[in-house]
């Protein structure tokens, strides 16, 4: 639990980088360096991209400064740390993800119905329809096949291209573009170049429904409150940027490395695959969200006043880091919290992270979980993979977790 004392800052000079690179050993555990953060009292110092953050890694922290008013998701604000920003260049308005209410909130309101659980709800047979036609394509070309490009990356990547009106023609585009924004490889001249071809490509697209309106988000968007002046066409495009950014990466990432989790243990895997209980899938999901907790280092804050968080004093103008990923192992919210079980009450996970900025598209990317994991299971039941394990090759270089490819046969 966290400790109630102020405990002393630590000189900058003398703080390491923060360790976010998992073990090629234990690929889905938080990196074995931050294993005695979860007991230390306070929070831990270092560098993030060559800048210094406080980063909080224990569960009720993690919950605490991301209630607390005093600390700021505005990526304008001083102190705010580099994040591997969607749109960091002249003429793009913030993301409404990196703003704090009330324009966060005024934002979020014009989504919120498109991603309610009624509505996922009535999407479900459209996205199991999607996805067992990409599933027949990717048997069709044959094994072993990559189930990466030819499974994780397409299903959701079509069904938020539809939901916002984007051409799926374009997916390699945006993927492309994607990849760069979320990768610590890249300069930030090559991140600018693929914010600027990502906003420039989506700003044509809102002038080009502004005159052919389709049923889908942009459009309405444009059409009701565009049209309005509540907000402008580069907001629409910002918007979209960081919903497509989302839809192509991180539940792509998750049915990559979930199916890896399944292969490695076969027993669950089995009792998912012969299921007809979908809470059990559902339940499923949720563990592997928690057990995996791709999301690395895209939780970003700032304090706006001294706060005390942990027993650590942060003051005004210092940047936090959410620590998601050990938040999610912490023992004293879950029991046995490196074990990996599908019957485990996986409530208050903060995968999606919590409190105002809560994932919008969370129901969706669970829905798209379950079903693509099931239909997965139940359509190739002897999956395995095509590679020894130690020839898998996870994406570590990047704010969310992942595998480059996923070699399987069935």
């Amino acid at each position: 639990m966290s400790s109630t004392h102020t405990t002393l800052h630590t000189p900058d000079e003398a703080i390491s980088d923060f360790p976010g690179v998992r073990s090629a050993r234990c690929p889905f555990d938080p990196p074995a360096e931050q294993a005695g953060w979860l007991e230390s009292p306070g929070l831990q110092r270092a560098r993030l991209r060559g800048e210094p953050v406080w980063v909080v890694s224990r569960f009720a922290d993690i919950r605490q400064a991301l209630t607390d008013p005093r600390i700021s998701a505005d990526s304008t604000r001083p102190g705010f740390p580099r994040a591997q920003a969607l749109s960091s260049f002249e003429g793009a308005p913030q993301s409404f993800p990196r703003m704090d209410d009330p324009e966060h909130a005024r934002l979020r309101r014009m989504l919120s119905g498109d991603f309610t659980v009624k509505k996922v709800d009535q999407l479900r047979p459209r996205i199991q329809e999607m996805i067992d036609g990409v599933l027949e394509e990717m048997i069709g070309r044959g094994q072993p096949a990559d189930l990466i490009q030819g499974y994780a990356y397409p299903v959701p990547s079509m069904m938020i291209s539809m939901l916002l009106g984007v051409p799926y023609a374009d997916h390699e585009f945006f993927q492309h573009h994607s990849s760069t924004l979320i990768s610590h490889r890249p300069t930030n001249e090559e991140r600018g170049v693929a914010s600027r071809a990502l906003f420039g490509y989506l700003l044509d697209l809102v002038a080009s429904k502004e005159q052919e309106p389709t049923d889908d988000i942009i459009s309405r968007l444009v059409h009701e409150r565009v049209a309005t002046g509540e907000i402008s066409r580069e907001t629409v495009a910002t918007t979209a940027l960081t919903l497509l950014f989302a839809g192509h990466e991180t539940t792509a990432n998750m049915i990559g490395l979930s199916t890896l989790a399944l292969l490695r243990n076969p027993d669950q895997l089995a009792r998912i695959r012969d299921t007809d209980d979908p809470a059990l899938i559902a339940n499923a999901v949720e563990e592997l969200l928690r057990y995996l907790t791709i999301v690395q280092d895209l939780v970003l804050r700032v304090a706006t006043e001294d706060v005390t968080i942990g027993g650590q004093l942060v003051r005004a103008g210092e940047g936090m880091l959410m620590n998601v990923p050990a938040g999610n192992r912490d023992g004293a919210f879950f029991e046995q919290p490196d074990t990996f079980d599908i019957d485990r009450n996986t409530r208050g996970h903060l995968a999606f992270g919590y409190g105002i900025h809560q994932c919008i598209g969370q129901s969706l990317a669970r829905a798209e979980l379950q079903i693509a994991l099931s239909a997965l299971l139940r359509r190739l039941p002897g999956l395995r993979l095509a590679v020894p394990m130690e020839k898998v090759e996870f994406r570590t270089d990047g704010s969310t977790y992942g595998l480059s490819e996923l070699p399987v046969a069935w």
